[in-house]
């Protein structure tokens, strides 16, 4: 099973307001495991950085005037995520931002059916307790202290970290596989003992057996 964890910064709140993306970040998980495969881009938002979203990110409308497009990336970014499910910490944000970018350029939109949200994950399984990214970084003792400033490449690898934390994931999967294993042992065990017991008869035994059946006057089964 393959998924992608993803992030992204942008110039706002709102895309419908003429907000942009200014950098996406994706993780590759398969079956549960970061596999080292990741997308990230800085991405010119053709337009200018408000000083609220520069606070959060760092990244000025300097910098990133420089980078590439949306639509520059656009194809790396649909190869990259293809057909995986998407993993986002508060998705409709990030997902309304790149729908809004791909209908720009006619694209295909993508789909929440897709999406695993992974707010709502932690508030069905820590109900009342904060959700935001950092709360759940302290709750799984994940080592946050880089992230003075937002980055969607940084913020997506902690969002790994906590995502399998939410679904058990590595750890069930060891823990699946430490039981299979104990459950072979036994199985190899028992039929080593089964194959193992000395079930033939001594050769004492066996004349001892036929001096007994020669004593015998005419036995049923030589009739």
């Amino acid at each position: 099973m393959r998924e992608i964890v993803l992030d992204t910064e942008t110039t706002g709140l709102d895309p419908s307001s003429g907000h942009r993306v200014a950098e996406i970040g994706c993780v590759e998980l398969l079956n549960h495991v970061e596999t080292g495969a990741t997308f990230q881009s800085y991405i010119n938002p053709e337009r200018d950085m408000p000083e609220e979203a520069f606070a959060i990110h760092g990244l000025s409308e300097e910098f990133l005037a420089q980078q590439p497009t949306f639509a520059d990336v656009a194809e790396a970014f649909i190869q990259f995520i293809a057909d995986a499910t998407l993993v986002i910490h508060n998705a409709e944000f990030d997902i309304g931002f790149i729908n809004t970018e791909l209908q720009r350029l006619d694209r295909g939109l993508i789909s929440m059916e897709r999406v695993i949200d992974t707010v709502q994950l932690a508030r069905q399984k820590f109900p009342g307790a904060p959700a935001n990214l950092n709360s759940l970084c302290r709750r799984f003792q994940i080592d946050f202290s880089e992230r003075k400033i937002h980055g969607a490449l940084k913020d997506a690898n902690l969002l790994a970290r906590v995502y399998l934390e939410l679904i058990g994931g590595q750890q069930s999967d060891l823990k699946l596989s430490t039981e299979q294993e104990h459950h072979r042992r036994i199985e190899k065990q028992t039929v080593n003992q089964y194959v193992q017991r000395p079930h033939r008869p001594s050769p004492k035994e066996e004349r001892a057996h036929a001096d007994f059946i020669d004593k015998l006057e005419t036995p049923i089964w030589r009739a």
